[in-house]
């Protein structure tokens, strides 16, 4: 079996492989004080409850955006499976074409993703990915990563609201029925929801215009995504919540 981890800003994505089947995924909450012995621990809880055991894991895989726990998480599956990680990042192969002015700068789960939409329903296409930050990927038809763009998130944005201003509560992000709200949590609703509707439909459609490829297919994942088209069901093609772990899945297998 194969372990993928994606360790990201907020949250840390695990999955389980058995051949080419994600058979389980879990998600757990970034700690940088959490210790190697307490990640190995949670995550021996996590396999205990789906039959699963360290024994059973033969390879490994890992990107991640948060260097701080890239060392515990390292460790973790050293000490407890015996097994180094293969790490996304520079020397690793992705069947990408990088055309980034650096290409260094490029975050491995924004790698991961454009691989995973690739390969798994072609290109050209713009991945969406609803995380801490919303990001835009752009991939030719050949498999060229042309570039892209960054938003707050979601959740993120709508946590600096309420942390700024005093007189704004904490809501639940639902769908409101009608844009203009009657009540502030309502009015915040809409402004968040809507909000963030226009600018995937603004952005994606900015995408293709500027690169020609007016027929690129727009691929979402992430726990948020489905928010977009709950409001518009036309401007997202594809919602795979599990993009970014068949994306590593998919490396491993080019590297291993």
């Amino acid at each position: 079996m194969l372990l993928v981890i994606d360790a990201g800003n907020t949250n840390i994505k695990l999955g389980i492989f058995d051949g080419d089947e994600l058979v389980f995924s879990w998600r757990m909450s970034v700690k940088v004080m959490r210790t190697a012995d307490e990640m190995g621990i949670t995550m021996q809880n996590l396999f205990t409850t789906k039959g699963i055991s360290f024994e059973d894991i033969d390879g490994i895989i890992m990107s991640s955006v948060s260097p701080s726990i890239n060392y515990t998480i390292e460790h973790a599956c050293m000490h407890y499976m015996n097994i180094k990680p293969m790490m996304v990042g520079v020397g690793v192969k992705t069947g990408l074409n990088i055309k980034y002015l650096n290409p260094h700068e490029v975050g491995a789960d924004r790698i991961v993703n454009s691989v995973a939409g690739y390969k798994l329903y072609g290109g050209p296409c713009i991945i969406v990915d609803f995380g801490t930050a919303t990001t835009f990927n752009m991939i030719s038809d050949k498999g060229e990563f042309l570039g892209g763009a960054i938003a707050p998130g979601i959740k993120t944005s709508l946590d600096s609201l309420v942390n700024n201003a005093s007189k704004l509560m904490r809501i639940e992000l639902n769908k409101p029925d009608n844009i203009i709200g009657k009540t502030t949590a309502a009015n915040m609703q809409a402004g968040t929801i809507y909000g963030f509707t226009g600018l995937v439909k603004y952005i994606t459609q900015k995408m293709r215009e500027e690169s020609g490829f007016m027929d690129a297919k727009v691929i979402a994942t992430g726990g948020l995504s489905e928010l977009v088209t709950q409001v518009d069901s036309n401007i997202i093609d594809v919602i795979d919540r599990y993009l970014t772990l068949k994306g590593l899945k998919i490396i491993y297998n080019m590297n291993k």
